[in-house]
This record gives C-alpha cells, sequence and structure tokens, in this order.
C-alpha cells in the first residue's frame, strides 16, 4: 500500500545523499556437490562448476537441468581439498565460436587449462571430446593451486596460479621468475599453438623471466575479477596463517606488479631472505587477521547490476570460515573504505559470480547452494514532488512524500528536530536532512534546500514631486499614509495631497501580499524647491474655466500640463508668476472627468487632481 507523508517544506533541490545497505541472500538453487565456480555465457543462464569436474546449469527460469553441461570427472583429480575442477571463463566471442575455458587439476596431480567446445546442436551440452590442453604446469604439492581463469577486455585469458603447496612456499617459486607458479598470467589464446604470448606482457624478451608472467608474488589468489565497467582488477590472496589480503590493480596499469609473497604476508614481513625494500612490492588495500576475522579470503566482484544502486561500484568478497561479507569502495581521496555488510553463518563460501546483468551470486562448498546477493534496504525508496514557497515569509512549500518501499511504520527524523510523525512541517529558507527509517532498521537519506520565495516585492515608491508610483506589475494595490489605508487609492500610482508616510500594499496574481518600502513626503518642502509659497486651485470640481492662486517667491515661469486619467497630455502651457497671482486656464471644451494638473519648475512638478463636471 502506498504510503504517503505530506510535509509543509519549501524545496528546489532533493538528492540521494546516503542509502543504507542491508545484504541478504536469496536462494536461487541447490544440490550441487561442491561447487567452486559460476559463470555466465553472455545469456541468462548460470554456469556452476562443481569440483569433482561437473559443470551444471541453472536456466534462465531457475531450474537445474538434469544433464550436467560438461563432464570430465574422469579426466579430474579431486581427491585432495584444493585440486579438481576450479575455474570456468566463456569466450568473448562464445556466441560466434562455441569455446570456453577450465583450470583443473588432473589425474596426475597437475594443472590444466584446456579448451572446450559447445554441442552445436544442443547448447546446454558441450562437447567432451573437443578438449585442447592450452597448458600443463607441474603442481609440486596438492594444495594452493589457484584455479580461477577470466578474460581482460583485451581479449586475453589470465590465470591464477598459487606457489605449489606446502606451507610458506618452501621452494619459493612465487619471487621464482622462471616458475609460473604464485603468478598471475596472460596469455593469448586467439592465435599461436596452442597460445602466443602477447607482446605487451611485462617480461617479453627478459631473460630469466617466463615472457607469460603478468605480475608474480602470489600465494594463492583464490578468485581474482576485472570490474566490468571500469576494467580494474582485483584480487583476492589467501594468507598463510595470519593476514589475508585484497590486491586492487588499475586497468592502466601495464603490468609487472610483485605482490610480495613469501617476503610479506599481507603487510606484515613473513620470510624477507633474499628480498628487496618494502617500496618494491604492491601492498594489498585490505588484510584481516586470520583467525580473528576468517581463515581464507574468497575474492568477489564489484557490483554493477542494476537492482540495487547502494551496491554500485562496491567489490563484495567473504571468507571461507567466518561467513563475513564485506565491501571495498572508494573514498574519493585516493584510499578505501571498508565495510562488513553481512556477518553471515559459516556456510565455507568458496566463490562468488556474476551474471551477464551484473547481478552477483554466491555458492556454498558444504551446502551446495547458490544465492543470489540482494540489499533488502534497497526496496525502501521515495518519490517527492515539491513545491516550493508561494510568497516571501509565508513558509508554505510543500514536499508530498510518496514512500515507494519499505516495511511500515516509517519514523521520520529533520535535521531541525521536527517532530517525526509531524505532517505539518513548517520550515523557512535553509538547509535540512531527512532521515526514514522502516521497521526493519532499514534507512534512507535525503538532503534539502529550502529557497527564499522568488517572488519580487514591489521596487521602492518613486516620487515625482508629490506623484507617487511603483511598477505596474501587480494584480492590485492599496496605497496607506501613515498605516492608514488610503480610499480610493487603488492603483499603481497615487497623488499624495498631504504630507506623511506612505507605502503600497501590493497583491501578486497569485495571491502574495506584499508591502513597499515607506517613503516619506514632506509637501511644504515640495513647494519651497519648486519657488513657490502658495498653490491652491479652484473651483474644484469645475464646469468651465479652472483658477490657479499661485504665489512665488520670486517672479519666475512655470508649465502646466494637464493630464487624463490614461495618462495623456490632453492641454498644456506656459505663463509668469509673481507674488501674489492668479491664472485661469478656460477648459470647458473638455468632457467630464478626473483629471491631473502638473505645475513643472526647475525640474521639479507638483500635482493636483482636478473633477470636470
Amino acid at each position: 500500500m502506498k504510503q504517503w507523508l505530506s510535509m509543509m517544506v519549501a524545496v528546489c533541490f532533493l538528492q540521494i545523499l546516503t542509502a543504507q545497505i542491508s545484504l541478504n541472500l536469496k536462494l536461487v538453487a541447490s544440490g550441487f556437490t561442491r561447487p567452486v565456480d559460476i559463470a555466465h555465457a553472455g545469456d541468462d543462464r548460470l554456469f556452476i562448476v562443481e569440483q569433482r569436474g561437473f559443470i551444471k546449469i541453472i536456466s534462465a527460469t531457475g531450474q537445474v537441468l538434469p544433464t550436467p553441461f560438461l563432464d570430465i570427472d574422469a579426466r579430474v583429480n579431486s581427491g585432495a581439498n584444493e585440486r579438481g575442477l576450479l575455474g570456468l571463463a566463456f569466450h568473448p566471442d562464445y556466441s560466434d565460436n562455441g569455446y570456453f575455458f577450465v583450470n583443473y587439476t588432473n589425474n596426475s596431480g597437475h594443472t590444466v587449462i584446456a579448451r572446450y567446445s559447445v554441442n552445436p546442436a544442443n547448447p546446454n551440452q558441450a562437447l567432451v571430446d573437443s578438449e585442447l590442453i592450452i597448458m600443463t604446469i607441474t603442481q609440486p604439492f596438492s594444495n594452493h593451486n589457484g584455479g580461477d581463469l577470466n578474460f581482460g577486455a583485451d581479449g586475453y585469458l589470465y590465470i591464477g596460479m598459487g606457489d605449489g603447496g606446502s606451507g610458506g612456499d618452501p621452494q619459493n617459486y612465487s619471487q621464482n621468475r622462471q616458475s609460473l607458479l604464485g603468478k598471475m598470467l596472460r596469455i593469448d589464446i586467439n592465435s599461436g599453438s596452442p597460445y602466443s604470448v602477447p607482446p605487451s606482457n611485462p617480461f617479453v624478451n627478459i631473460a630469466g623471466t617466463r615472457p607469460e608472467i603478468w605480475a608474480i608474488g602470489l600465494r594463492n589468489p583464490w578468485r581474482f575479477s576485472f570490474d566490468r565497467e571500469t576494467q580494474d582488477l582485483w584480487i583476492a590472496d589467501v594468507g598463510q596463517n595470519a593476514w589475508e589480503e585484497v590486491h586492487f590493480r588499475p586497468a592502466s596499469s601495464a603490468g609487472g606488479e610483485n605482490y610480495g609473497w613469501r617476503c610479506y604476508e599481507g603487510s606484515a614481513t613473513y620470510n624477507t631472505n633474499g628480498c628487496t625494500g618494502a617500496s618494491g612490492y604492491i601492498a594489498p588495500i585490505r588484510t584481516y587477521p586470520n583467525p580473528a576475522e576468517g581463515c581464507s579470503v574468497t575474492g568477489g566482484f564489484v557490483y554493477r547490476g542494476e537492482d540495487y544502486p547502494g551496491l554500485w561500484g562496491r567489490y563484495l568478497y567473504t571468507d571461507y570460515c567466518s561467513g563475513r561479507i564485506w565491501s571495498i569502495r572508494p573514498n574519493g581521496q585516493g584510499g578505501w573504505i571498508n565495510e562488513l555488510l553481512l556477518q553471515g553463518a559459516t556456510n565455507q563460501y568458496s566463490t562468488f559470480g556474476e551474471d551477464q546483468r551484473g547481478e552477483l551470486y554466491l555458492a556454498s562448498l558444504g551446502s551446495g547452494q547458490i544465492w543470489q546477493l540482494t540489499d533488502r534496504c534497497a526496496q525502501l525508496d521515495i518519490s517527492a514532488q515539491v513545491s516550493p514557497e508561494t510568497c516571501p515569509g509565508s513558509l508554505d512549500g510543500i514536499i508530498d512524500i510518496n514512500m515507494l518501499g519499505g516495511q511500515p511504520p516509517f519514523q521520520f527524523a529533520w535535521s531541525n528536530n521536527t517532530t517525526a510523525d509531524s505532517l505539518n512541517i513548517y520550515l523557512g529558507p535553509g538547509s535540512y536532512s531527512l532521515t526514514i527509517t522502516d521497521a526493519l532498521g532499514c534507512r534512507v537519506d535525503r538532503n534539502f534546500v529550502v529557497p527564499a520565495s522568488e517572488v519580487a516585492p514591489p521596487a521602492a515608491i518613486a516620487a515625482d514631486g508629490n506623484m507617487l508610483s511603483i511598477p505596474d506589475t501587480f494584480a492590485s494595490y492599496q496605497w496607506y499614509l501613515n498605516d492608514q489605508p488610503i480610499q480610493g487609492a487603488t492603483t499603481a500610482s497615487w497623488l499624495a495631497a498631504a504630507s506623511g508616510t506612505y507605502f503600497v500594499r501590493a497583491v501578486t496574481a497569485a495571491g502574495c501580499v506584499l508591502n513597499s518600502p515607506t517613503y516619506e513626503l514632506i509637501i511644504s518642502n515640495i513647494l519651497e524647491a519648486m519657488n513657490l509659497r502658495e498653490f491652491q486651485l479652484s473651483p474644484n470640481p469645475f464646469r468651465e474655466e479652472l483658477t490657479l492662486n499661485i504665489g512665488a517667491n520670486t517672479p519666475a515661469s512655470f508649465q502646466w500640463t494637464l493630464l487624463n486619467v490614461q495618462g495623456e497630455i490632453v492641454k498644456n502651457g506656459r505663463f509668469e508668476a509673481g507674488p501674489s497671482d492668479r491664472h485661469t486656464l478656460p477648459l470647458g471644451d473638455l468632457p467630464a472627468g478626473v483629471y491631473i494638473l502638473r505645475l513643472n519648475h526647475n525640474q521639479l512638478s507638483l500635482s493636483a487632481q482636478v473633477i470636470k463636471q
């Protein structure tokens, strides 16, 4: 049911500041045996890799197909905990060539990178006999096989290799550039037989270094991924016994990084025999202690889906033992923010996966379940229809808040400490924030900037002698003298007949009532400035002629003008005046009505209203 909250708030700007994340795991499928990888082939299917040598399909409708996509159980040695079919990557042109690549441990205990083909007649079935072995890497021990492989945006195949196993890398394979163990490899599977080395690899033509190497110094990179938006590389490297670590490599890197193992475990020294100083290695951007927070890091992906905006741009990863799920995101200042999003059960989380839309999944080795990562709090959102303050000082702006999701009842907390459930919140101009919390504890924050009304008050009163006016831009007017309304003074201009303090109260078309600044008028000052000591009109109203009784302090010439109510000149003339003169103006030919007689002298004017009968 839609929940509405109408609040009296003048707002010109609305922006999401933060949205709380409540990470949730939604069960997608179950019944798998030791799932270790999840991949997609550019469509709505999910491919689940089982360690024993099977790849199974979850269809677009969420059904687990009964027949495996690939069954190479006979070729896979999965007898040890870290051996088996470990990784899957579909060729970037899979829809055209049908190629996919796997990383598995063969029956001799060695790593095999192999290519297979899909059955052209059945997209849910691979051709078991299509295997082309790309490379075989000897493994001295049963553990630390790495196992992940992914295509970069450059079209090359990246392969994560562990250090060969045992403990502490006893043969120092990770720092040995003549070994492929403990490395990130990059090969070109589109040329060569069965592959070639990209000429841009950092160690091409370097004596004593295998050219397939892209980066060195890894212990057991259990899951690495490329950010599909930025192409940055994220590597989760399982630690020895004290520190788990996550590495970040920007897309702009030309490779050649040394991540430090076995010289360093995380950021701590481990075995520095034959090692250079710390500056010669790339430190992880995140470490966490073993066993305080977990025992084995499982790398994930940067979320680039559309369903959960709060997760956007966060790298999600977990731990096999503790079940914690964290996220890492940039802090905007060149550093990183690590947040615990979910303290889950110890579900032996073995791998993350990404579907074609960028939504993320997680598998449990022990339970055989596949979950989708969701944000329960993503359901809490609002829309708002904003109406600004209509009149200056009226505080009558309105924001109608429409709750689009979340679990009622809702709590509303404003930064000005207004009562949370109030429906009538009056705010003047300023900056405010609102926090909405639902019954599940999910929270969404909004920011508001309350402006002053855009309606402009009347300009200052302009005076032309005793003719007072403001711009004729309002719907109605009322003039005041000494705070009392002047009867009949309801136009944009007013001919003042008395000294005092004037202002005009104007009303806009929207009904805003606004007062002009006050104006102090002293009639005697106008007379003195115009060289007059007397100015009277008689009779008023008149019929045929109007007499001006005028007295000038010193003889002077005066211009007179008669205007109709539209401001048009109907008569004018000039006369000389002395200390006491009478001047008669013949106006009998004028139609009856109201007129303004204006007397001008010294670039000043004095006006009076007259009526023709």
